[in-house]
């Protein structure tokens, strides 16, 4: 259970809290100068970004890992994030390294939790996100927990026992964050931190951007036919895991032929979006 109990993870908190933050001009002089190798410049990009990485740890709490194991993994995260952001692309240093910061978080909650018959990557984050939502849609039909079991096997097509053994892994306590961050301290965790809410600028440039990919996403889907449409719509952007030979037998063609149609869907996707990859 994530239980802030460790006097010197508080000082961290604390200390991190005490940076000052960068405004808008200050972070795009400073990531001009580590993008063209300033060390300096890469530590103080860091070092002013450590408090949106124990905000987001904060956020994966419950899973069931140490909080101070998710702020390194999270650190990782803003680390590779200094060295690959463009400051060119015109986007702010602290959106961009929240998805890095985010990714390094979500790998670790998910390589941490041995599900059975989860396999590897995202697969394997998808099923351990699915079965959480699955579980809390059980839990509103009905009460008995061996039906329960039962339902989730049978959404799963796997078997109870499994199931149960799946369920028992992800199972984690919630923390409150009314509680003192250790024994003997006044203070509470919220009271560590500020609001991890993005400023009203950041959080419409967040907005803004993803709104850009979405349309661009669908007019890229424009060049699709009919069934490398719904093969990408199946196999991409659904959260289920729907497999090829399922595809397959609902468009009429083997599974290799699936997998066929799946290949020259992704290439069309690239040519179409290949301004979107990121700086090798």
């Amino acid at each position: 259970m994530a239980v802030v109990n460790d006097p010197s993870l508080n000082r961290y908190i604390e200390r991190v809290r005490q940076i000052r933050t960068l405004s808008r001009e200050e972070e795009h002089e400073l990531a001009l100068k580590a993008q063209s190798g300033d060390r300096r410049a890469q530590d103080r990009l860091v070092e002013a970004n450590l408090r949106y990485v124990v905000a987001v740890a904060l956020q994966y709490r419950r899973y069931g890992i140490r909080l101070g194991d998710l702020i390194a993994e999270g650190n990782l995260g803003l680390v590779t994030a200094v060295q690959k952001f463009d400051p060119h692309r015109g986007t702010r240093f602290v959106t961009y390294a929240g998805y890095w910061i985010r990714a390094f978080i979500l790998e670790a909650v998910v390589r941490s939790t041995s599900l059975v018959g989860g396999g590897s990557g995202p697969l394997r984050s998808k099923l351990f996100f699915r079965l959480r939502r699955e579980r809390a849609r059980v839990e509103t039909l009905t009460t008995d927990p061996d039906k329960r079991i039962e339902m989730m096997a049978e959404r799963f097509d796997t078997t109870p026992a499994k199931m149960e053994a799946m369920l028992r892994r992800i199972e984690t306590n919630d923390v409150s964050l009314d509680q003192p961050v250790y024994d003997e301290s006044q203070t509470t965790l919220v009271e560590t931190l500020e609001s991890n809410e993005l400023p009203p600028d950041e959080a419409y440039e967040r907005d803004s951007t993803r709104k850009k990919l979405r349309e661009r996403l669908e007019e890229a889907m424009n060049v699709l036919d009919r069934r490398e449409r719904l093969i990408v719509e199946q196999r991409i952007l659904s959260d289920e895991d729907i497999s090829l030979a399922a595809l397959g037998r609902e468009l009429g063609v083997s599974r290799e032929r699936a997998r066929q149609l799946e290949a020259r869907a992704k290439a069309k996707l690239r040519n179409q979006l290949k301004e979107l990859a990121p700086a090798a």
